[in-house]
């Protein structure tokens, strides 16, 4: 199992989601910010390093939103979601190719990784409004 990290980053009634880039697995499906954690990090820890380095930018880690374990043809993930906070700096594009701001009622108008489809679903049941 691969323990991943990803970042709810939230912005007024707007959520962040990045698009993959289209030579790497899932590509051109859209995701939360985040990656692998590395040996030796904490989850938090990882988050912070993979924010950085995907999107330039510092985020301050909150409390977990939720875990969820998917498995893909090549890999089982254990995914944790943080809600997150961008403490310094602007998301540019690094590693996605697109970044966008969305509310909950657009989720339906994106095709996210299969991995991200309980997360949203409680996002939409949580903030729809």
């Amino acid at each position: 199992m691969t323990e991943v990290v990803a970042a709810l980053i939230w912005e007024d009634s707007r959520f962040m989601i990045c698009r993959r880039p289209p030579h790497k697995a899932r590509g051109l499906l859209w995701e939360f910010v985040g990656g692998k954690t590395e040996p030796g990090e904490t989850k938090a820890e990882a988050l912070v390093r993979e924010c950085r380095e995907e999107l330039g930018c510092t985020v301050l880690p909150g409390e977990v939103f939720m875990d969820v374990v998917h498995e893909y043809p090549d890999l089982t993930v254990h995914l944790t979601i943080f809600n997150a906070r961008i403490a310094e700096g602007v998301p540019r594009l690094i590693e996605h190719v697109d970044i966008r701001w969305i509310t909950p009622q657009e989720i339906p108008e994106y095709d996210f990784c299969p991995a991200d489809e309980e997360i949203l679903k409680r996002i939409i049941k949580e903030r729809a409004r």
